[in-house]
């Protein structure tokens, strides 16, 4: 079938909306009509030739949801007219990691995912015969995917998609962080390192665990402004003095739990100084640059400071992200807060020039 696609052709340039060939589902796939998708970090960071996993051609995007249209032979869990939320982190509920709950880092596809391939190691997007690839295996800036059903969250058709998306990346990623790989323990004080949509889910997921207090750090007043809607008791403008201001705040302990969500090393490097001596966890979810290392001082850790890595909030996305929909369906999140910009697929560079601007906190895409 044909659609239209944006295609990343070359790095540090804007991707192309153009007509691909989209092949139909093989067995264990599943093809998704697209209805919305945000337009993340992650995409602006592949396509502007950072990445040192990135490839191209390849159709990005990663933060879908959409409707299934047709299922390949052995696809039990999903049926025609299922409304799903994409997963670049998939679940197949059978290897080493997924039989676990320590870890959400699911082995089964991870070798050809990584090279922009299905399982099988080919794609199914092509141009004039030759293969462009799947990027992070979701290929979602694109009127319709075919990805494996062990990628796809079936959800409750009552959330509406141009919401449901945001579940897919950036707001589980922070919901996750605070509610699966910290754990935030009720009455405790936790402080969060940034206000964008992973920040933001961070305390919201605190708020949901019953933190007692939520301290977020930004550099935006109207972020700092939407964290206080996400259940943030305080706020606080960051830069060189904050780590002295959250230990003035906590009597000279620090928080209990920390978390990152910046990508900036210097604030990770904050994050685990204002974690409390004795038993403070800092919980690193925001993505650094290429070759840069996190600098720190080793007594903080000998003195009890732990840190946690958090890939995709330690989520099984396929159980836990409709979990997390359902919640928002209940009222008990608020997702509306998060969708700054409506554009559609043509327009897809200007959500890289609206994040860059940091000029809201999601575009996204929709496909009606």
């Amino acid at each position: 079938m044909k659609i239209r696609a944006a295609v990343l052709e070359e790095f540090a340039k804007p991707l192309v909306v153009q007509e691909v060939d989209l092949e139909g589902p093989r067995a264990g796939e599943v093809l998704v009509r697209l209805e919305a998708c945000g337009v993340c970090h992650t995409d602006l960071y592949t396509a502007s030739g950072v990445d040192p996993s990135g490839y191209a051609p390849a159709v990005l995007g990663h933060e879908g949801a959409g409707v299934v249209e047709a299922i390949g032979g052995d696809v039990t869990s999903l049926a025609v007219g299922d409304h799903v939320v994409t997963l670049f982190s998939p679940q197949c509920g059978e290897c080493v990691h997924c039989v676990s709950d320590r870890t959400n880092l699911c082995l089964a596809i991870r070798e050809q995912q990584n090279l922009g391939h299905l399982p099988d190691g080919t794609t199914r997007l092509s141009r004039g015969g030759e293969p462009i690839r799947h990027f992070m295996g979701t290929s979602t800036f694109a009127e319709a995917t075919v990805m494996p059903e062990i990628a796809l969250a079936k959800i409750d058709p009552a959330a509406p998609l141009d919401r449901a998306c945001l579940f897919a990346c950036g707001l589980s990623t922070g919901l996750g962080a605070a509610m699966q790989t910290a754990q935030v323990q009720a009455g405790s004080t936790c402080v969060v390192f940034g206000a964008g949509m992973v920040g933001l889910g961070a305390v919201a997921g605190c708020r949901l665990q019953g933190a007692e207090r939520i301290v977020c750090v930004d550099l935006s007043a109207q972020r700092l402004e939407l964290a206080r809607g996400q259940g943030a008791t305080d706020v606080m403008t960051g830069g060189p003095d904050a780590v002295a201001e959250i230990l003035e705040l906590t009597g000279g302990f620090g928080a209990d739990y920390t978390f990152e969500a910046t990508g900036n090393v210097r604030v990770m490097r904050q994050a685990v100084e204002a974690a409390r001596m004795g038993w403070g966890l800092c919980t690193v979810a925001g993505v650094a640059g290429r070759g840069e290392t996190l600098d720190v001082v080793p007594r903080l850790l000998i003195t009890g400071r732990r840190i946690a890595g958090s890939s995709f909030g330690g989520l099984k996305g396929r159980d836990q992200v409709p979990q997390l929909v359902d919640r928002y369906l209940a009222g008990e999140i608020d997702v509306d807060a998060f969708l700054s910009h409506r554009i559609t697929l043509d327009e897809v560079n200007r959500g890289f020039e609206l994040m860059e601007a940091q000029d809201g906190i999601r575009s996204v895409i929709t496909f009606a």
